[in-house]
């Protein structure tokens, strides 16, 4: 099949659509390719065509929610004062709130480890960018930017996670600004040098 086939991609963009659908609706473990062929209109013999199982497709779902997360994690100025969360963060923040139910089933214990696996590696490689380019935030010496990028990566969609899952009535405004203060300790400079 050809990937590039006008046809091939309306029913690809039919699936991730029917997959986001039942994935905020229910945990993602419950799903099964009959479901998502139901509720795409197709039978279930078309979306192995497309993808070879349930957490592929889920991934390519939310492929545009990774690139979303990653662009705002990297675009955050490091020179932002402590106590107000830069206004990529606070997007980023309300972009999960917007999705609330979604990220809580993907991210939350029955979720799907590919999505948790895609977002850290799209955050970490687009700070690692960043950061290559000489915007990184302070850190010891001798540590390697792909291993910053990872660290900050992991804390941030553990963050999310937790916020999600454990303190979901707080407002994306004070999660954003707490991570932020997390992220810029008290006393730490505003820039960091390039290794």
């Amino acid at each position: 099949m050809n990937p590039d086939d006008p046809r091939a991609q309306r029913t690809r963009t039919r699936l991730r659509a029917a997959i986001l659908h039942l994935a905020a609706r229910r945990d993602p473990a419950a799903l099964t390719m009959a479901a998502v062929a139901r509720q795409a209109e197709v039978n279930r013999a078309t979306v192995y065509q497309h993808y070879p199982d349930l957490d592929s497709l889920l991934t390519d779902a939310m492929e545009d929610a990774v690139t979303h997360l990653a662009h705002a994690a990297a675009l955050c100025p490091l020179d932002a004062p402590r106590d107000h969360a830069p206004a990529p963060l606070l997007d980023l923040f309300g972009h999960v709130a917007a999705n609330a139910a979604l990220y809580q089933r993907m991210l939350g214990t029955q979720g799907s480890a590919r999505f948790i696996t895609r977002i850290r590696h799209g955050v970490t490689t687009a700070l690692t960018d960043r950061f290559t380019q000489g915007h990184r935030p302070p850190c010891p010496p001798g540590v390697p930017v792909d291993v910053h990028a990872a660290y900050l990566a992991g804390a941030l969609t553990g963050v999310i996670a937790h916020w999600l899952t454990e303190r979901p009535a707080d407002p994306p405004h004070d999660i954003a600004l707490a991570f932020w203060r997390l992220f810029r300790p008290a006393g730490a400079p505003a820039t960091n040098t390039p290794p």
